[in-house]
């Protein structure tokens, strides 16, 4: 595009007109990206100081501090900059800031970064303010802000250009912040609670732990393929075998290689965690402490809003065990439910489209999930699941059909699967055979039995119980967040079209 020239020779793109304002600054003040310079105080140690300063007084003192500039008024005489805490405003004049600070003034622009020295005071409308005694361009920048007031509306850019975003939208901005305390907030109530953390490998050359299509890569140096995690699992219990300590944890990515929506995301985070001589009892208490600690600590009570919904973290939270709450809801009395064909003879009657190999633990599962999920408003401990779906899970005693499994929902969301783990080396490597026959069956030709995990289970694994949360639907719902993208700094995106 052939750039254009004003009457005053300027060009009318603002990118030119700032890269020809770089170019003067090189020219009369040399370094535009200085390496060097010490605030003394970030904006908010600053309100925090002077927040009883009274109006129309000056503190007397000098103090230094940055920020990029999100306003000018009357040719840059009044100027608000934000740093990461908040803003400060900037008050330029003759008759206390030196000329050749002054001189600097038409050179800045909206999203400029400046450093500023000045006397402390608090105008006669109450606003705390600098008087400039010496400006400094620590950084010029080349592309213009979005409007302020509006921020960028597009979504698309929105997740793309995600600094934008923040930069514009205050709303982002608190949203991330409160991610950083909700991910800080579980790692010290998990220490707390006696729980070491972990870091286990990214890169499995067999991928296992749940069930969900892995993304693929290659070992150059190996020689060997190999796929990112889809769950830490099987290596925490590996821990568990070796005696490092009695209760582990790690928080870290998961990838999955399906599909993306509001709820769902390739690459996401989890807490995992095992401790060894519990069971799922226990775990069902470990979330309801911590989800309760984190609403505090995000809203000051166990209360809180999402959407037009009113949450409760307090505990204890519902528990129902699956087959229960799908006969409440639908009149079908699993446990009274004999055979697989029986099974799907009753969910056919009862108007469910089921897969002609399904068994009665498939059955009953995706009944729950087309009548009672969409119901789970309140957090709530789904218990007692199908052992065809849980091959990890113990037993439930005197029912072999389901196990010491539970999901906990909110906002009918799943947000929390915990088992009581099985341990039992004989039973653990038959039902993983299973679940690989099964695997190959649907054509998963790359899955292939964990023979290091089967080998340290033989070894022996304690009695433990174990969980895994999602830890992005827990920071939507703690953040009145309305996808998933909206926690995930920079969630993966299709390529930008030409």
């Amino acid at each position: 595009m052939t750039d254009t020239k004003t009457e005053t020779g300027l060009s009318s793109d603002p990118t030119e007109v700032r890269r020809q304002k770089l170019d003067h600054l090189r020219q009369t003040i040399g370094d535009v990206y200085p390496a060097h310079f010490h605030r003394t105080m970030s904006n908010a140690e600053l309100a925090e100081k002077y927040e009883a300063l009274e109006l129309d007084t000056e503190s007397g003192d000098v103090v230094t501090v940055a920020g990029r500039v999100y306003s000018s008024r009357n040719s840059g005489m009044f100027m608000d900059i934000h740093d990461a805490s908040g803003k400060i405003q900037i008050f330029s004049h003759k008759d206390t800031t030196p000329e050749e600070a002054r001189a600097l003034l038409p050179m800045i622009d909206l999203g400029d970064i400046i450093g500023v020295t000045g006397v402390v005071r608090r105008t006669k409308r109450g606003e705390l303010t600098i008087n400039a005694q010496e400006i400094v361009m620590l950084t010029k920048t080349l592309l213009p802000m979005p409007e302020k007031w509006h921020g960028v509306a597009d979504v698309e850019i929105r997740y793309r250009k995600r600094h934008l975003d923040i930069m514009t939208n205050e709303e982002s901005k608190l949203r991330f912040q409160q991610r950083s305390k909700i991910v800080s907030g579980i790692r010290r109530f998990m220490e707390n609670d006696g729980f070491m953390e972990v870091e286990t490998p990214m890169l499995h050359s067999v991928y296992g732990g749940a069930t969900a299509e892995p993304f693929k890569t290659h070992h150059n140096t190996l020689k060997l393929d190999m796929f990112l995690r889809i769950a830490p699992e099987l290596y925490l219990k590996r821990t568990l075998v070796s005696g490092l300590t009695d209760k582990v944890f790690e928080i870290n990515r998961n990838f999955r290689n399906e599909g993306v929506s509001t709820r769902h995301n390739p690459e996401f985070t989890m807490m995992e965690c095992y401790w060894a001589y519990a069971d799922y009892e226990d775990i069902m208490d470990l979330v309801e402490r911590l989800f309760a600690e984190l609403a505090v600590k995000i809203h000051g009570s166990t209360e809180f809003a999402y959407g037009d919904k009113e949450i409760s973290f307090k505990g204890p939270f519902k528990r129902v065990p699956m087959p229960d709450a799908v006969k409440d809801a639908t009149g079908i009395d699993f446990l009274a439910i004999k055979t697989d064909e029986e099974a799907r003879a009753a969910a056919k009657a009862a108007g469910f489209e089921v897969e002609k190999d399904w068994t009665w633990g498939e059955c009953l599962a995706f009944i729950f999930e087309e009548k009672v999920e969409g119901t789970l408003i309140q957090p709530s401990h789904v218990t007692h699941f199908p052992k065809d779906i849980s091959p990890f899970a113990k037993e439930v005693p005197g029912e072999p059909r389901l196990v010491e499994r539970f999901e906990t929902y909110c906002n009918t969301w799943e947000l929390g699967n915990a088992f009581s783990e099985l341990n039992d080396p004989e039973e653990q490597r038959a039902r993983m055979v299973e679940q690989l026959e099964q695997a190959h069956a649907r054509g998963e030709k790359s899955k292939q039995l964990d023979d290091e995990f089967l080998d340290a289970i033989d070894q022996g694994m304690p009695p433990a119980g174990g969980l895994g949360i999602g830890v992005d639907r827990l920071i939507m719902l703690l953040t009145n967040a309305p996808s998933i993208r909206d926690v995930i700094l920079f969630p993966a995106r299709r390529a930008k079209a030409d």
